[in-house]
């Protein structure tokens, strides 16, 4: 199996878009974004149970993407932006692929402009 050589591991990558799969993560991540959170905070925005929202913090927290600190009785739920990193890593590695095959690619078709320019 080909690895990235400086990218993330697989399980970090794994993590994160297992986290990311699901449309009620990807809601809470963009709250978390504007501010920290309780996990009844969270509750109050989404027509789910409370269960439901636990799970997909654990999820979220498993795959890097938050942190929970306790503060007192209650849990404040953080976006870890550098948990998206993994994901980042792991897409730039395509986008190098692509950007340098559309260059190439370019060339080809201006290589081939010049062709024909030169045989009219």
């Amino acid at each position: 199996m080909i690895g990235l050589s400086s990218g993330p591991s697989p399980g970090e990558v794994q993590g994160a878009f297992r986290a990311l799969a699901d449309p009620t993560r990807r809601d809470i991540l963009l709250l978390l974004s504007h501010q920290d959170m309780t996990i009844g905070e969270v509750v109050d925005r989404f027509d789910i149970t409370r269960a439901a929202v636990k799970k997909h913090l654990t999820i979220l927290e498993e795959g890097a993407l938050i942190s929970v600190h306790p503060s007192g009785r209650e849990r404040i739920n953080r976006l870890e932006p550098l948990g998206l990193k993994s994901v980042t890593d792991w897409l730039n590695y395509f986008n190098q692929f692509w950007d340098e095959r559309l260059q190439a690619l370019q060339i080809a078709v201006e290589q081939e402009e010049k062709k024909k320019a030169k045989k009219k």
